[in-house]
């Protein structure tokens, strides 16, 4: 039996944070109920629509748009990777 210690590095939550801030964006459906309470400064919106949010990796709302390929190509224009959050 080999008797080999694995050391464990965990990264500190401020540095977590910002990984891949600028560089990735996250694609996130969302309804229309929703956006009041995660983007207060957004516009009201009729209740039951579903939305489509391009989140900057630190969390920070760039776009909500009525389609996924909308977010996705202002993610593409921002030279930003796009990836979808389930």
């Amino acid at each position: 039996m080999n008797d080999t210690t694995v050391e464990k590095t965990v990264m500190p939550n401020a540095a977590f944070a910002v990984l891949g801030a600028g560089k990735l964006a996250y694609v996130r459906e969302i309804k229309s109920d929703d956006v009041a309470g995660l983007y207060p400064e957004a516009p009201p919106i009729a209740p039951g629509i579903r939305l489509w949010a391009l989140v900057n990796a630190n969390g920070t709302p760039i776009l909500i748009a009525d389609s996924r390929e909308a977010v996705v190509a202002n993610a593409f224009e921002n030279d930003l990777t796009a990836v979808s959050v389930h």
